[in-house]
């Protein structure tokens, strides 16, 4: 035993000696740690835990945005934005734990083999998914797989009295960033981005020319709760509205030189009003292009003030898989204007708050949201000060318009709190607004294509009855929802829409849902009265 304990400390002045040669002396400190801990521990140790967890705890003491994912969560975190998975290609909510099929991706794998819309999937390769309470990441564990591989699958269908059974050839299966794009007026068009991946800037472009076809002259482009996505698509986005040679955004940190991001000139919509929709949840992404329209005074921005992500992290793969994304440099406007919000980093002493740890520091940046909301700026523009050494102009008209984190409109829309209620949210968070839904699309399907064959007929005809609501107040009972007749009788508006609109999801696709429920949303009004009126031409007015 000594002569190991010898042996592992001459290894150890070893280590130290050739190490003088390279890297920090941080760095050198850091790996004699984790060998010792390594070999000298009292007990046996888990060294791949103890490393992911040191990395972990640096990147804490940085910023809110370096991260570090494991092999697996690269995976997940990579699908939406590459624009596709592997897998049978249906849309599924679970249902009194059971899977039902709420649309099968048009053109994809289940729907060439003849699985409909209301299929309840019971088996996957023999095994049983229904009535076990499997986990809706089980579920997609079964379903996803490589592309060709093959997958039987057991399926209840709804008058039929025998199990069916369909085998499945797994497909790469698209995930779309546009939610929807249509016309919500006569010469307006509207479309709303989800994200931004691979994809985004390829379906804008198909979406925008059908809107065109259509006689689209001025355009609302919607990116509320938009969390960001891959830089490059909000270029190529932003691309589309700016002329040639305007700068859409610049990168810079301590070891990153500035980089510059310019339009080319060859979008095609850079004549025609635009409108911008954004709110607390617009970041990253969704700010460089929200911040590039407002800078050269190509639209009007309306909305509440965006949520201020301008770190630029570089993804840095590791052996097993894993991935750090390390901030290395913040994203500018035009105007010069840094996007990201103030924080603490823990890493630089002049910025940090001696009584806070890493974990408060994090906590307080993401409780900004609600500060803001106690604050009152979700309510009023009033409750929002910015000092004048954040005031910049913008590049064409000389407009005021302000730094400091987040971009804030042009227009302030407040966030709409008559309708939403407690007894509201609860049935949203219990589930019971989706799982009443399911249960009358499954009950009525063929009733409702049959009776509504085009979306103007249902939104013109189809109306929220006495019954249906009925049969909600007996779910939110069985969820043990206290029932308050003022707040319900406060919320009966929304829950008529979201009500409606979810059927018309799944009869139909998100497309009809979004022109059901702009229907409640202020923005999207505020947007049309501009549009509609002399408000846009005043707003984008030189000052003097």
């Amino acid at each position: 035993m000594m002569k190991k304990l010898y042996i592992l400390l001459v290894c150890l002045w070893a280590m130290n000696t050739q190490a003088q040669n390279f890297g920090t002396p941080a760095m050198r400190k850091l790996q004699m740690a984790e060998f010792a801990i390594a070999n000298l521990y009292v007990d046996k140790v888990d060294e791949d835990k103890l490393v992911e967890e040191a990395i972990v705890k640096m990147l804490a003491q940085l910023d809110p945005h370096s991260t570090y994912s494991d092999a697996e969560e690269v995976k997940k975190m990579n699908e939406p934005l590459q624009g596709n998975f592997e897998g049978i290609g249906v849309q599924f909510q679970m249902i009194e734990d059971t899977l039902l099929v709420v649309q099968p991706v048009s053109n994809g794998p289940s729907e060439k083999v003849g699985i409909l819309a209301g299929d309840r999937i019971v088996a996957v390769n023999d095994s049983t998914i229904a009535g076990i309470k499997l986990s809706t990441e089980d579920i997609m564990r079964r379903l996803r797989g490589p592309k060709d591989s093959k997958v039987d699958l057991t399926i209840i269908r709804r008058g039929v009295n025998d199990p069916l059974h369909f085998t499945v050839s797994r497909d790469k299966i698209p995930i779309l960033s546009l939610d929807a794009a249509y016309m919500i007026k006569p010469k307006i068009g509207y479309i709303r981005i989800n994200r931004f991946g691979a994809t985004t800037a390829d379906e804008f472009v198909k979406a925008m020319k059908e809107l065109q076809s259509k006689g689209m002259k001025d355009l609302i482009l919607d990116l509320q709760g938009n969390g960001g996505g891959y830089l490059n698509a909000a270029i190529d986005l932003a691309n589309e509205f700016l002329n040639g040679k305007e700068l859409i955004v610049y990168t810079e940190g301590r070891t990153a030189q500035r980089s510059e991001f310019f339009a080319k000139g060859n979008g095609g919509f850079r004549n025609g009003k635009l409108i911008v929709l954004v709110d607390e949840y617009s970041a990253s992404a969704s700010e460089i292009v929200t911040g590039a329209i407002q800078d050269w005074d190509r639209g009007v921005v309306v909305g509440r003030r965006s949520f201020g992500k301008g770190l630029v992290q570089r993804p840095i793969d590791l052996p097993d898989g894993s991935m750090i994304r390390l901030t290395v440099a913040r994203y500018y406007t035009p105007a010069g204007r840094c996007i990201q919000k103030p924080y603490v980093s823990t890493a630089d002493t002049s910025l940090s708050d001696k009584n806070s740890s890493d974990d408060d520091n994090i906590r307080k940046y993401h409780q900004d949201l609600m500060n803001r909301f106690n604050h009152g700026e979700l309510m009023s523009a009033d409750s929002i000060h910015f000092p004048d050494s954040l005031k910049c102009q913008t590049k064409k008209l000389g407009r005021t318009i302000y730094g400091g984190g987040g971009i804030m409109p042009d227009y302030f829309v407040p966030i709409d709190t008559t309708l939403y209620t407690n007894y509201h949210r609860n049935l949203v968070a219990k589930g019971v607004i989706i799982k009443l839904t399911m249960k009358y699309i499954e009950n009525h399907r063929q009733e409702l294509t049959k009776k509504y064959k085009k979306f103007e007929n249902f939104v013109e005809k189809f109306e929220v009855d006495d019954e249906l609501l009925n049969q909600m107040r007996e779910m939110a009972d069985k969820e043990k929802i206290e029932f308050n007749q003022e707040q319900y009788d406060r919320a009966l508006p929304l829950i008529k829409t979201q009500l409606k609109a979810l059927i018309a999801r799944d009869i139909w696709d998100m497309n009809e849902y979004f022109q059901i429920m702009n229907k409640t949303n202020k923005s999207v009004e505020r947007a049309l009265e501009i549009l509609q009126s002399d408000e846009y031409d005043q707003i984008l007015k030189q000052q003097n």
